[in-house]
């Protein structure tokens, strides 16, 4: 007997509570294996192929490409068992097979003797309009009844069944329609179009041989109700198109760029922070690059060389690499440097992690930002690699402008701008030089530390900028 299971948006880490949907990978009728990508989506923090953990065949998909669902929200529905087509896994004793914890927050090892119900009205399939509409809340704890009583066998699935000649229902059947044969999954789905006022007939099943699921009366009460709430006001523009307005438009900030704006918003809320900067003459350390890569592979970029001027400064002034928390009216400082740097993609503005950075020397410093780097070009950052810093570098000199604020990357404590370095006139050795000349500007948060603290720490990387070999004793 075959049963059709629901796979759901799983938990991506990291505090993600959506994802836009990308790509579809499978279409309706397509068989699956377990951990099989089905679909592509893109989160605040990475684009994610998500694999889904049933074996059998694709019996609906729920949200358009480009829309965007709520972390347990509907994703597909798929038919295992030995009614499935061909090249479905049949579970044993009933169950679907499992694939073990491939996301965060879920896992298929084993279908448990009893699953949590779920309300009948909250699934998100999409609207009439191609978008997502709603996310289905988490489910309500079981009354204590057996599952089949609910038209679901011991491990939650919905059941398939048969109808005899007389119209009677075998357990866990579809059953008759009292006014001609409809196809429907269970009597629980007949009983939810009942309450609703729906007309089953009125509904194309999206299960095999147009058999009528859960999802699609969902799908139509959903519909229903935004149409509803709609009547009045002319057709909702779609939700990736941006929405003109007079004198404008109006562009949605959602993905990456709606991530930026939370966070930078956070920032400027809840932390004090104040700029400080400074000019320092990087003609040494230029010289000194240049001889690191005379002497062979692999090259050293400047921005590892400056990383390991940060690191040498936080461990003299540990109090910018902490974090506060108001909670407990304390400030936190941090024994790891996790260094993140801001880097600009097609996607926007992203700031991959270097993980303690504190113990890299300039060499293994290269080779983690190059890698980090065309992840983030190629969109295939994880989250983990995306989260967790504690100090943030920002090279904004790679625009061709001179300084900036930087807007400390919530929670940490500060954050170090870098300008581009060009020829200027300076005073060198008592005579006047063109020199190879770059502003320094450092953020920080004004509880951790004052600004005795802040212009040390500013001190310091310049005087390491300008004179390399300072280095040497923090070595």
């Amino acid at each position: 007997m075959a049963q059709v299971l629901e796979f759901r948006l799983p938990d991506l880490g990291e505090g993600l509570t959506e994802a836009e949907i990308v790509r579809w990978l499978v279409e309706v009728g397509d068989v699956v294996a377990v951990d099989q990508p089905v679909v592509e989506v893109e989160t605040a923090k990475a684009m994610v192929d998500v694999p889904c953990p049933y074996a059998g065949v694709v019996t609906a998909r729920f949200g358009e490409e480009g829309s965007e669902l709520p972390v347990g929200a509907p994703l597909i529905t798929v038919a295992v068992g030995a009614a499935a087509s061909t090249g479905a896994t049949e579970a044993s004793d009933g169950s679907a097979e499992g694939s073990g914890n491939v996301l965060v927050g879920y896992g298929t090892s084993e279908a448990p003797a009893r699953r949590r119900r779920v309300r009948p009205t909250p699934a998100v399939p999409a609207a009439a309009n191609g978008r997502s509409i709603a996310a289905e809340p988490v489910g309500e704890p079981d009354d204590g009844r057996r599952a089949q009583t609910a038209g679901r066998d011991a491990s939650g699935a919905v059941a398939t069944a048969r109808v005899d000649e007389s119209g009677a229902t075998a357990a866990g059947a579809p059953e008759a329609v009292m006014d001609g044969p409809v196809p429907v999954i269970s009597p629980l789905v007949r009983r939810l179009a009942r309450e609703n006022g729906l007309d089953l007939k009125e509904l194309t099943g999206s299960g095999p041989d147009g058999l009528i699921l859960r999802a699609d009366v969902e799908y139509a009460l959903r519909a229903a109700a935004v149409q509803t709430r709609t009547a009045p006001v002319p057709a909702a523009t779609p939700a990736t198109a941006p929405a003109t307005t007079p004198g404008g438009t109006r562009v949605p900030l959602k993905g990456v760029r709606g991530a930026v704006a939370d966070k930078l918003s956070r920032s400027r809320t809840e932390i004090p922070d104040a700029t400080c900067w400074v000019d320092a003459d990087a003609t040494e350390l230029m010289r000194a690059r240049a001889a690191m890569n005379a002497a062979g592979a692999p090259k050293i970029s400047l921005l590892a060389l400056l990383a390991r001027i940060c690191t040498a400064a936080l461990a003299r002034f540990p109090e910018l690499n902490s974090t506060v928390d108001m909670a407990a009216r304390e400030i936190v400082r941090l024994d790891a440097v996790h260094l993140g740097f801001a880097a600009q993609t097609e996607r926007g503005l992203v700031v991959p992690v270097v993980k303690d950075a504190h113990a890299r020397d300039a060499e293994a410093l290269s080779a983690e930002f190059a890698r980090l780097t065309e992840a983030a070009r190629t969109g295939s950052l994880t989250p983990a690699e995306l989260t967790g810093g504690t100090f943030t570098l920002n090279n904004y000199g790679v625009f061709g402008v001179d300084g900036s604020t930087p807007i400390i990357n919530h929670p940490e404590a500060a954050m170090l701008g870098v300008g581009r370095i060009v020829p200027k006139p300076w005073v060198h050795e008592g005579e006047l030089a063109v020199r190879q000349v770059v502003q320094l500007s450092l953020t920080f948060d004004h509880r951790v530390c004052d600004g005795g603290t802040a212009g040390g720490f500013l001190r310091y990387v310049a005087d390491c900028v300008e004179q390399p070999a300072v280095l040497l004793r923090t070595l």
